[in-house]
């Protein structure tokens, strides 16, 4: 009897995905702060600016003419041509909006993509270190996440040859590819992502390509995968760019045969996006000049850290490209980046995110800075840590 009592409290193996950890560093600074402590945030890949005042006034008049019901599965139909609109404006691309849906930011995305593109059992590769909940959905869902491995030889990006050469190990089904991507800030530039498509779709291999961090491009501009082949799924949002983190929107282009699978996943699974958040994203891209500023921002903030951190003592980083993510090596310091982050904030209340999250290999060097903050936060976290390593 108490057997059988056991397994009906006993979850499923899909729930038995590691943590996203950045969250539970979260939640330790948020304790110091209750504490009175002040805690630099640098853990977490959100801005710290607020949407734009387009999309705040859209909500808000929304709001006042009283009933916010559902929408259609894809999406509201402007905010979709509004979205095809930008892929003419940013990258000369004609875009059918049929093919947009709507989701809950990219996350709802990256679920409805693996859904709609790949059976349990498929082989997904994706690169390593890289955004854990690649992996962590993957596997929930009953696939399997290949890690390719980067390096500074390959500037920590995939190439043809590591993906073919995974695929003749054992086939695979798709590949994930990001640039910008998380946690490292690194891009591919049109070139390099020309030739990891075409060697995957001569594979048969499914391409998503993650576009979160578009927009955000320092070193040389972003090129939309879209551009490069119509057989790619692509999946962006209005998180990070138009910094609408809470209001949790993005979008997916797929496929024309991948549209009504997506809508009927998306049809069960949340019926729509919710409606307020679509009205104030379809107003976002009347912000653009704001959002201007606030990029410029980062940019000012990378400099800091990249002119910074060395004196500190973290003289050795990836590329920073793009995003808002600057990835350090902390091996002179520490063999265990998880250890060295909780230190670090409990000690020189800066918080950011222990490599670990990202990478099950070699995360334990390496930790994640997001310079997203205001250009003062920077400069007093590059004086904290400093006198910290220091001693």
């Amino acid at each position: 009897m108490l057997d059988r009592a056991k397994r009906l409290l006993k979850p499923s193996q899909r729930g038995e995905v590691p943590p996203f950890i950045v969250m539970d560093v979260m939640a330790a600074a948020a304790r110091i702060e209750a504490a009175g402590g002040r805690v630099i945030h640098m853990e977490v890949g959100q801005p710290a600016a607020s949407a734009p005042k387009t999309a705040i006034a859209a909500a808000q008049a929304a709001l006042a003419k009283g009933r916010i019901g559902y929408t259609e599965s894809l999406g509201i139909p402007s905010l979709r041509q509004r979205i095809a609109r930008h892929y003419d404006e940013a990258y000369g691309l004609a875009v059918d909006p049929a093919r947009i849906a709507i989701t809950t930011g990219s996350s709802g995305g990256f679920v409805l993509a693996f859904l709609a593109l790949f059976e349990p059992g498929d082989r997904v590769a994706i690169t390593n270190p890289g955004y854990p909940p690649y992996r962590h959905i993957l596997t929930a869902l009953g696939c399997e996440p290949v890690l390719i491995e980067t390096n500074a030889a390959t500037r920590w990006a995939m190439t043809p040859e590591q993906l073919i050469a995974a695929h003749r190990r054992t086939p695979l089904a798709g590949v994930l590819i990001a640039s910008p991507a998380n946690p490292t800030g690194t891009m591919m530039d049109a070139a390099s992502l020309a030739r990891l498509i075409a060697a995957a779709e001569a594979e048969g291999i499914r391409v998503i390509s993650d576009e979160i961090y578009h927009g955000l491009d320092y070193a040389f501009r972003a090129e939309t995968a879209l551009k490069l082949s119509g057989r790619v799924t692509v999946i962006n949002s209005f998180s990070k760019y138009f910094c609408m983190t809470g209001w949790r929107v993005g979008w997916m282009v797929v496929p024309e045969p991948i549209v009504r699978s997506v809508d009927r996943l998306h049809g069960n699974l949340a019926i729509s996006v919710p409606t307020l958040s679509q009205i104030a994203a379809a107003a976002a891209f009347d912000g653009r000049d704001e959002m201007e500023e606030v990029k410029h921002g980062y940019e000012a903030n990378r400099k800091i850290l990249m002119d910074g951190l060395p004196a500190a003592g973290l003289d050795r980083f990836l590329p920073v490209d793009g995003a808002f993510y600057l990835y350090a090596d902390i091996s002179r310091f520490s063999s265990d980046s998880h250890d060295f982050a909780r230190r670090m904030l409990d000690e020189a209340h800066v918080a950011a995110t222990p490599g670990i999250d990202f990478d099950p290999v070699h995360g334990r060097s390496f930790i994640r800075f997001c310079y997203a903050g205001s250009a003062a936060e920077m400069r007093e976290a590059i004086a904290r840590i400093g006198r910290w390593l220091k001693g």
